[in-house]
């Protein structure tokens, strides 16, 4: 893509980073118009669109072109995951969100870790219509989001209490059980008339981003290895592009295994802080194997660590936050919020492995396992005076004490 786009310097750089301000920015706009649309057309429209970008991509002429593109999929892909989060914690009381955050995430974790595979296998269609492989990858995947879109629109449901506009799979007397349930966990099943006065004073809120913080923390890493983890195969630890690309795949099948088996279990015994801080821990030991071990071996094992620890916090982490606030337009934009710190964690991770660290890559290592000790969460107790317990630097007291549904406790 760099020789045929003609890329010279920092092109390909802010090729990948002109995304992340438009995904920021738009997070918060776009769960409001998600709840005024209902997800069923919202998430339909915003999948298609980025499908149709992404097609766009494989077409290009030149690098500019590519660079408006990209500033769309920003726009686009910006209300997915946190319309998505938000979705889910409206139909289901609180101890039953986190297999289904990862469920969700874990899946689309899980799928993209056959994109390398997908990718090294649609690259040999180099020369098919007189166009590269690369533009053939980008081509693929943008028909089969927008096919996988299409399809969403007979599947997706409505809020609970809207539900019986969409899709008819359940009866009136089950909504009501669903719904009367969830009102009896948090109080918040209807949402007031929007109000942008309102929903914008949720940012004045100082506990919002901590759950932020801890977010974008986890997602640096995640990013970090999306990126780059081939690259560090391939440079670091001599495989071929090849082997490189489809070495990938297992990390993300065992973080998907892993982090379900965590959100089952969390649910399971109402609590979220041990989960993450062993996730932590095993992100830290990760990084170290990776980036100083001798043996090949060993190494690509200490990818597994960071992989798994770091997809399957992502799920908890959202689980975390979305336990602990009540009112839909506060829950709404405070998952806005920690989207858009995932999308600050994408900036930071597209930029930790620099080219004059290759191949090793020591420089790096450090910064990731400072990331997780800072992204550790107190405990799972919320006051509603002091907000959820955080040590910012990273200290943990050893106390995980169960997450509370008294609604007194919540904000």
């Amino acid at each position: 893509m760099s020789k045929d786009l003609k890329l010279v310097g920092n092109q390909y750089s802010l090729l990948v980073l002109v995304f992340f301000p438009f995904y920021i920015s738009f997070q918060a706009p776009m769960t409001v118009i998600a709840k005024k649309l209902g997800p069923r057309n919202f998430l339909t429209g915003i999948v298609v669109s980025w499908g149709l970008v992404m097609v766009g991509h494989g077409l290009v002429p030149n690098w500019r072109v590519m660079l408006a593109l990209r500033c769309l999929l920003g726009i686009f892909e910006a209300g997915f995951f946190s319309t998505c989060v938000y979705l889910l914690s409206t139909w289901y009381v609180r101890r039953e969100v986190a297999k289904r955050n990862a469920a969700f995430y874990l899946l689309g974790s899980f799928f993209a870790g056959f994109g390398g595979i997908l990718a090294y296998g649609v690259s040999k269609m180099d020369g098919i219509a007189g166009r590269e492989g690369w533009r053939w990858i980008f081509i693929i995947e943008g028909v089969l989001t927008v096919a996988m879109g299409l399809i969403a629109f007979f599947f997706l449901v409505d809020f609970p209490e809207k539900a019986m506009n969409s899709w008819r799979f359940l009866s009136e007397g089950d909504l009501k059980i669903i719904v009367d349930r969830v009102e009896r966990d948090r109080s918040d099943v209807v949402a007031p008339p929007f109000n942008l006065g309102e929903y914008l004073r949720n940012g004045l809120d100082w506990k919002v981003y901590f759950f932020a913080a801890n977010f974008g923390l986890s997602s640096v890493v995640t990013y970090a290895a999306a990126y780059f983890l081939p690259i560090v195969l391939l440079d670091g630890l001599h495989f071929s592009v090849a082997a490189a690309q489809c070495l990938s795949t297992p990390c993300y099948v065992f973080a998907s295994i892993l982090g379900y088996s965590q959100g089952y279990w969390s649910d399971k015994i109402n609590m979220r802080t041990p989960f993450i801080l062993f996730n932590c821990l095993i992100e830290i030991i990760g990084v170290a194997v990776l980036g100083f071990a001798t043996q090949n071996s060993a190494r690509y094992f200490g990818a597994f660590l960071i992989i798994g620890g770091a997809n399957s916090n992502i799920a908890l982490v959202l689980t975390y936050q979305a336990n602990n606030i009540v009112g839909q337009w506060r829950r709404a934009f405070c998952s806005a919020t920690i989207v858009g710190a995932g999308g600050m964690g994408g900036i930071i991770g597209s930029l930790t492995f620099r080219s004059q660290d290759a191949p090793d890559y020591r420089l790096v290592y450090p910064l990731l396992s400072r990331e997780q000790l800072m992204a550790k969460p107190e405990s799972d107790t919320f006051n509603a005076q002091t907000g959820p317990l955080y040590l910012p630097c990273g200290g943990y007291n050893g106390s995980a004490l169960r997450y509370h549904y008294d609604n007194s406790l919540l904000f």
